[in-house]
C-alpha cells in the first residue's frame, strides 16, 4: 500500500492548459518521464510515479480595464500527491521534491503541504508546546508578553543586563535576544547567560514571577548543538533560532536532542524572501505553520497584521490555524483513498504564535479579539519606547492585557492605570 504527502500548488498562466501542466508536474518530479516507458517499466516505476489530484482553474473575471492591466488573472489550484517511496523522511528531501526546480518555473507558489503517517511519525513536533511553555511559567489564564533587547550590538555584559532588568521588571513572561546578536567578544553566550540570568533572579525577587530568556544560538552548524548545551548550563532557560538560515532539519535536530531540553522560539528572519508574493514561494501558513511545528518549535515569531512590518491578517489567521489546531487528521495528514482511515499519527503539540514588529499597548485588544488567548504578545519599542521608562513600557502593557481579559476598555482602565494611559496618549488604541 502506497503512502503519499500531497503538496498544493497556484499557478497563475493566462494561456496554459493547467491540466496538462499538473500531469506535467507529477511526472517530472518523479519519475522523470512516462508515456515514452515501455509497459513492463510503466508497471515497474507506477509506485514513483506522482498523482494529480485535483486542478481547480479559475478564470479571470472584472473589467475590461482589470483585464487589460492584469490585475485579474488566470490561476489554478493543482493538488499533485508524492509516493513516500521516492524521499527520505525530512524536510529537506521533501522541499527538493515537491518544489525544488518547480519553483524557478514560472509563476508557481507552493500554498499548502499535507504529510503521510508514515511521515508524520519521524516527527515528535514542539517538545514543550503551548502547554509547555505555560507550566514553566506558571501562567495558565492569559496571553503571554514577550520583550525583545533593543540595540545590543556593540554593548558590554553591564549595558545587556541593565538592559535586561528593565524588561524583567516591567512584568514580561519572555525576553529574547535580537536575532542579530551573535557570537561576539562583548557578549560571549556563556557570559550574556549569565549576566541576564542573574539580573532575571533580581527582577523575579520584586515582581515574584518566573521568566523564560531565550539566547540566540549561532555559529556554524556542526558546533550549534554544543552551542545550545553550553548555554543551558550557564542557566538558559530558553533558545531563539534563526530556522530559515540554518534549515528546518536544523531545528528538528536541536528539538529532537535530549539534552536541549528548553523551549525554542523560532524567529522568521529571511521568511519575507519566500512568503510575501501571491506568484512565488511557499505561503506562510506552511513556511511558518506547518514547518516551524513539524521541526519542533515551540514559539514562532511572525510579522502581525497590524504593526510597522505587516502581514495580511488572513495569512496571519492561517499560521494560528496551523500551529495551534487540534485537528491534525484534516489539516495535516492525507491518506491515500486505498487506505483506511484508522491509522494513527502523531499528536503535535500546539506551538505559540507570536505575531510581532510594531507592536504597542493599544493593539492588545486586536490581538486577543484575532488571536484569543493562546498568543504571546511580542514588543519591542512598545516596551522601551514607553514614555515613562522600559519598566512602565512592560506594565502597561500587562495592564492592557488585564483590561482586555477582564472585559474592561483600556481607556477606562487607563483612568487608574498611569503606565497604560501614558502608553495610550503615545500610540492611542485599538478597541
Amino acid at each position: 500500500m502506497s503512502s503519499y504527502c500531497v503538496a498544493t500548488y497556484r499557478c497563475h498562466d493566462d494561456k496554459a492548459d493547467f491540466h496538462k501542466k499538473a500531469q506535467s508536474i507529477a511526472v517530472g518530479l518523479t519519475v522523470g518521464s512516462w508515456t515514452e516507458l515501455p509497459s513492463a517499466k510503466q508497471k515497474q516505476m507506477e509506485k514513483h510515479l506522482g498523482q494529480v489530484l485535483s486542478v481547480e482553474v479559475t478564470e479571470p473575471t472584472g473589467s475590461a480595464v482589470d483585464l487589460a492591466n492584469g490585475t485579474a488573472e488566470r490561476y489554478a489550484d493543482i493538488r499533485i500527491a508524492y509516493p513516500d517511496i521516492n524521499f527520505s523522511a525530512d524536510i529537506p528531501a521533501l522541499l527538493v521534491t515537491v518544489f525544488g526546480k518547480l519553483s524557478m518555473d514560472g509563476k508557481v507558489k507552493l500554498i499548502d503541504l499535507q504529510f503521510s503517517p508514515s511521515f508524520l511519525d519521524g516527527f515528535g513536533g514542539p517538545k514543550f508546546g503551548i502547554a509547555g511553555v505555560r507550566e514553566l511559567l506558571g501562567v495558565h489564564d492569559r496571553p503571554l508578553l514577550m520583550s525583545i533587547f533593543k540595540s545590543v550590538v556593540g554593548h558590554d555584559l553591564e549595558e545587556l543586563s541593565h538592559q535586561f532588568y528593565g524588561q524583567a521588571a516591567g512584568g514580561v513572561d519572555l525576553i529574547k535576544d535580537d536575532e542579530i546578536l551573535f557570537e561576539n567578544p562583548l557578549t560571549p553566550i556563556e557570559k550574556r547567560v549569565e549576566a541576564c540570568m542573574e539580573a532575571a533572579g533580581r527582577a523575579q525577587a520584586v515582581t515574584g514571577q518566573k521568566l523564560l530568556y531565550a539566547v540566540n544560538v549561532t555559529g556554524p552548524a556542526s558546533k550549534l548543538a554544543d552551542q545550545a548545551k553550553r548555554a543551558i548550563d550557564a542557566g538558559a532557560n530558553a533558545l531563539l533560532f534563526n530556522v530559515l538560515a540554518y534549515g528546518f532539519d536544523t531545528l528538528r535536530e536541536l528539538s529532537a536532542d535530549p539534552d536541549i531540553n528548553v523551549p525554542i522560539a523560532a524567529h522568521p528572519a529571511l521568511s519575507g524572501a519566500l512568503y510575501p508574493s501571491p506568484h512565488y514561494g511557499i505561503s506562510a501558513s506552511v513556511l511558518l505553520g506547518k514547518l516551524m511545528r513539524l521541526s519542533g518549535a515551540d514559539l514562532v515569531l511572525f510579522p502581525s497584521p497590524y504593526g510597522s512590518v505587516v502581514m495580511p491578517k488572513a495569512e496571519n489567521m492561517a499560521i494560528r490555524h496551523a500551529l495551534v489546531t487540534n485537528n491534525l487528521q484534516q489539516d495535516y495528514v492525507y491518506r491515500a483513498p486505498e487506505q483506511s482511515g484508522t491509522d494513527t499519527y502523531p499528536i503535535l503539540r500546539g506551538s505559540f504564535p507570536v505575531p510581532s514588529a510594531g507592536i504597542h499597548p493599544g493593539l492588545v485588544p486586536w490581538i486577543i479579539r484575532d488571536f484569543g488567548t493562546e498568543v504571546v504578545v511580542n514588543a519591542g519599542g512598545g516596551i522601551h519606547g514607553h514614555p515613562l521608562g522600559t519598566a512602565a513600557g512592560g506594565q502597561a502593557f500587562r495592564q492592557a492585557i488585564d483590561a482586555v481579559m477582564n472585559g474592561v476598555s483600556l481607556a477606562e482602565y487607563a483612568e487608574s492605570h498611569p503606565e497604560l494611559g501614558a502608553a495610550i496618549e503615545r500610540w492611542g488604541a485599538k478597541e
